[in-house]
């Protein structure tokens, strides 16, 4: 019985990190005969990974912190690869490589947490593509009330970033529970919100490839995305119900869809964006659309930004911009959606 309860000690104590009270956090992997093991978490600057130290078991383990509430992406690399906790059950999806996923609770549930609420749903919608020729999937939120109501609804259009899947607003960016907690509130109206595949080329493809990746996933939007939105949900269609934002890569996408086709979206959100060069603005002065975007201070594009932000003012296009604490995460991301999401549709 020794053994046994020593033995479920052990897994219990390697199963998850160890989030301690002050909210520093403990990572643990076990791994006896690794002779290097470091760990990198998506609050960190990039490459600059934490050692890790090896007991007289063969756990190496790291304290971090404390860390802000909210969930954090996560993983090691042992002898050279790199990997997700390998015994910890929540895992971020990619498009290449996985991670693993951590939560710092906060006090009392945060925006992005569940809470006890109305919930709305979630769909995965499996679609072949007439513009790029696969079956994607398409993940769809509907907020609470949708089945038993005959409404229609605004419909926001909310992309990923680069190396990300379509569930990725959902998995890490809990999309979800923050329209179900806006919504409870009564600071966002309820919607649909559309969370497609973006990467319209292979991900790792040859740069010559990956700069045809924004037209081609436009051309997805408009010719597959919408048509299906449209034919399958009660969605109202005007351009005053249709709103289009994205973070990172997908920021970008949606500053390019959001400013040529000016005439379907009322609002374009981008967050932690690259600003793609040579946007058409003249249709943001004639039909004024609103234009959110955001960047955090330590993020690498934030410079980005700043120029594109500087560009619009000399343009005289309204518009806000704002720049914040924090990485290119989905920590930030998250709270971006809190702001933006209230804005939509009013």
């Amino acid at each position: 019985m020794r053994i046994l309860a020593t033995l479920l000690f052990s897994i219990a104590l390697l199963a998850q990190p160890e989030v301690h009270p002050d909210r520093r956090v403990t990572f643990r992997i076990e791994a006896p005969r690794a002779s290097q093991v470091s760990f990198f978490g998506d609050w960190m600057p990039v490459g600059k990974p934490a050692p890790m130290t090896k007991d007289a078991k063969g756990v190496w383990s790291v304290t971090l912190g404390p860390l802000a509430p909210g969930d954090y992406i996560y993983s090691f690399t042992v002898d050279g690869v790199t990997m997700p906790d390998p015994i910890h059950p929540r895992v971020k999806l990619r498009a290449r490589t996985v991670a693993s996923m951590v939560e710092v609770p906060a006090p009392s549930p945060a925006v992005w947490e569940a809470r006890d609420v109305p919930h709305g749903s979630v769909d995965v919608n499996w679609q072949k593509s007439s513009v790029l020729g696969d079956t994607r999937w398409i993940w769809v939120y509907t907020p609470p009330g949708y089945e038993k109501s005959k409404a229609k609804y605004p419909v926001l259009y909310l992309f990923h970033g680069s190396n990300d899947i379509a569930g990725g607003w959902v998995l890490a960016g809990h999309a979800n529970f923050i329209l179900d907690n806006l919504i409870a509130e009564k600071k966002a109206v309820p919607m649909i919100v559309v969370m497609p595949f973006g990467h319209a080329v292979p991900f790792g493809s040859p740069r010559e490839v990956q700069a045809t990746n924004v037209a081609k996933f436009e051309e997805y939007i408009l010719k597959d995305v919408m048509p299906m939105v449209n034919g399958k949900y009660r969605v109202a269609t005007s351009r005053a119900k249709t709103a289009i934002a994205r973070l990172s890569m997908g920021g970008g996408q949606s500053l390019a869809i959001g400013f040529k086709h000016v005439h379907k979206f009322s609002a374009i959100g981008a967050f932690s964006a690259g600003a793609p060069a040579d946007l058409p603005l003249e249709g943001a002065l004639a039909k004024k659309p609103l234009i959110w975007f955001a960047c955090g201070k330590d993020d690498p594009v934030v410079k980005r930004n700043e120029d594109f932000a500087a560009l619009l003012q000399s343009k005289g296009i309204t518009h806000t911009y704002q720049t914040t604490e924090g990485n290119h995460t989905y920590a930030v991301w998250r709270r971006y959606l809190v702001e933006f999401a209230p804005l939509l549709f009013k």
